[in-house]
């Protein structure tokens, strides 16, 4: 990544432009930081949504999956990282598990997660794509930007790397 990303930097200079995500995400790819516009899924135990976006160009965007907090099953496991890696996907942040933590740790993606378990989900094609979803004290609206690293997660309607 040629763009270093400091949420500190950010938060300091567009404090009246940014929404700080609470800090209840742990850093599973193998990259630490990163940002893209915000494509959206809110999904509960069913991963359906997830597949379907990651195999699509992500162009530098962030996917933002609600997946309710549920600490059930896992909405991410290393295929599906492969293929938002492949098809150009800079992040994605998941309010809920993930799953082959060792394998995606290399991997060079950001990937973020509340926590991770071996149980997949179902796939019942359940969910909705690119809707307003809020979790962490912050409401994520599609095409608005992610800003991530080892510090925090910030939001905002605009980009704020451009003209930084």
């Amino acid at each position: 990544m040629d763009v270093i990303i400091s949420t500190p930097d950010l938060s300091d200079k567009f404090d009246q432009q940014v929404q700080i995500v609470e800090p209840l995400f742990k850093h599973y790819g193998g990259l630490k930081q990163g940002f893209g516009k915000i494509t959206t899924v809110e999904c509960f135990e069913d991963n359906s949504l997830v597949a379907e976006q990651v195999k699509l160009q992500g162009k530098g965007g962030v996917l933002v999956v609600d997946g309710g907090e549920s600490l059930r099953c896992s909405l991410l496991g290393d295929q599906l990282t492969a293929a938002a890696i492949d098809n150009g996907w800079s992040a994605i942040l998941i309010n809920g598990c993930l799953r082959d933590v060792e394998i995606i740790a290399p991997m060079q993606l950001v990937v973020m997660a509340l926590a991770s378990i071996p149980r997949k989900t179902v796939k019942a094609g359940k969910g909705r794509l690119n809707v307003p979803v809020s979790f962490a004290g912050v409401t994520f609206h599609p095409g608005h930007y992610l800003f991530a690293d080892q510090t925090g997660i910030l939001v905002s309607e605009n980009n704020l790397l451009v003209n930084a």
